[in-house]
């Protein structure tokens, strides 16, 4: 007897659970990524069913989005607003800390929004000028930073700038594009823009290095290179005064002994060399930064403790202030 065309009900399961592994590494990579990066995240023979079941999409050059990043135009437009915020950036090409649920669309102030298109996007209201509007649809890149900036938590604001200098653009134009605003909303965009760097691999590290500038009077440089004799590692950030390394642990469904091994002597030598290595899962850094937080200020309040002669005794446990938001 020939085989059945039709799969199984357990094939069906197992096909769109591969798919969905696909549709979450897409997320957690800031909604849009290349080939290389989403190859990392999981097996290549999961990525063409999931781009053909329509769960993401595929550019002409590689590139790989949420299909909701198509679909803000087509709400706009039936808004005659324009794609704004996080929804503009994923048009961009940059990486965002959380895909929104909704489009984010702008229509100008004071205007009343329709009860048919009510509840179908993220509404935002503001009088945009011209050169603020690319193509009659979408926000410019130097708005859509603003935007972010003025908008959004600090550490998604953060993710947008620093992607966008990931991607090509000018610190300097950004800034700029803040000059025409009021004190409070220009104070605003530079606070981000004191801090981003396009060093920051991805979204992930972005809101590890918002989450770590809470904590008082420390600063976190991005893809910090340590070297010592015929010793180098590049980590993701560091407190060079307190020799204090945040590891984003990279987010894989699958890895490899070679990759465990060499990370394993990479932190062994950076712990020997008196460097406090503090590594944190995409899981926590996303939805728990209080307790990613309390961490790492205990890490800096027991430098800060040894630099003043206050180190515990060997054998001796030092009692700090728990952390909070321990699940």
């Amino acid at each position: 007897m020939p085989p059945s065309p039709l799969p199984s009900a357990g094939a069906a399961r197992r096909r769109r659970g591969t798919s969905q592994d696909v549709v979450t590494a897409v997320h957690a990579l800031g909604g849009t990524c290349g080939w290389s990066e989403l190859r990392r995240a999981v097996p290549w023979r999961h990525i063409g069913p999931a781009v053909a079941a329509g769960l993401i999409a595929r550019s002409s050059n590689r590139v790989y989005s949420l299909p909701a990043t198509d679909e803000a135009r087509v709400i706009a437009a039936r808004m005659t607003g324009v794609v704004s915020h996080r929804s503009a950036a994923l048009h961009w090409g940059w990486k965002v800390k959380q895909t929104p649920d909704l489009p984010d669309v702008t229509v100008p102030r004071g205007r009343k929004v329709r009860s048919s298109v009510t509840g179908l996007s993220t509404t935002h209201q503001r009088d945009l000028a011209a050169r603020d509007i690319t193509d009659g649809w979408v926000t410019s890149r130097e708005r859509t930073v603003v935007d972010c900036c003025l908008d959004l938590p600090f550490d998604e604001a953060l993710a947008v700038f620093d992607s966008a200098l990931r991607g090509g653009m000018r610190h300097g134009s950004l800034v700029a594009a803040a000059g025409s605003l009021g004190p409070r909303h220009r104070a605003k965009v530079l606070a981000v823009a004191r801090v981003a760097s396009g060093r920051a691999d991805n979204p992930f590290e972005s809101v590890l290095r918002a989450i770590a500038l809470a904590v008082p009077d420390t600063t976190w440089e991005p893809q910090h290179r340590i070297r010592d004799n015929d010793f180098f590692a590049k980590v993701d950030l560091a407190c060079e005064e307190l020799q204090i390394v945040l590891e984003a642990d990279s987010f894989e469904f699958h890895g490899r002994r070679a990759a465990l091994d060499r990370d394993c002597e990479r932190y062994d030598e950076l712990v020997c060399r008196n460097w406090l290595v503090l590594r944190f899962s995409w899981e926590q850094v996303m939805f728990r930064p209080e307790w990613v937080g309390g961490v790492i200020t205990r890490a800096v309040q027991l430098r800060r403790s040894a630099a003043r002669g206050g180190a515990a005794a060997p054998g001796q446990m030092t009692h700090l202030p728990p952390a909070t938001g321990v699940a």
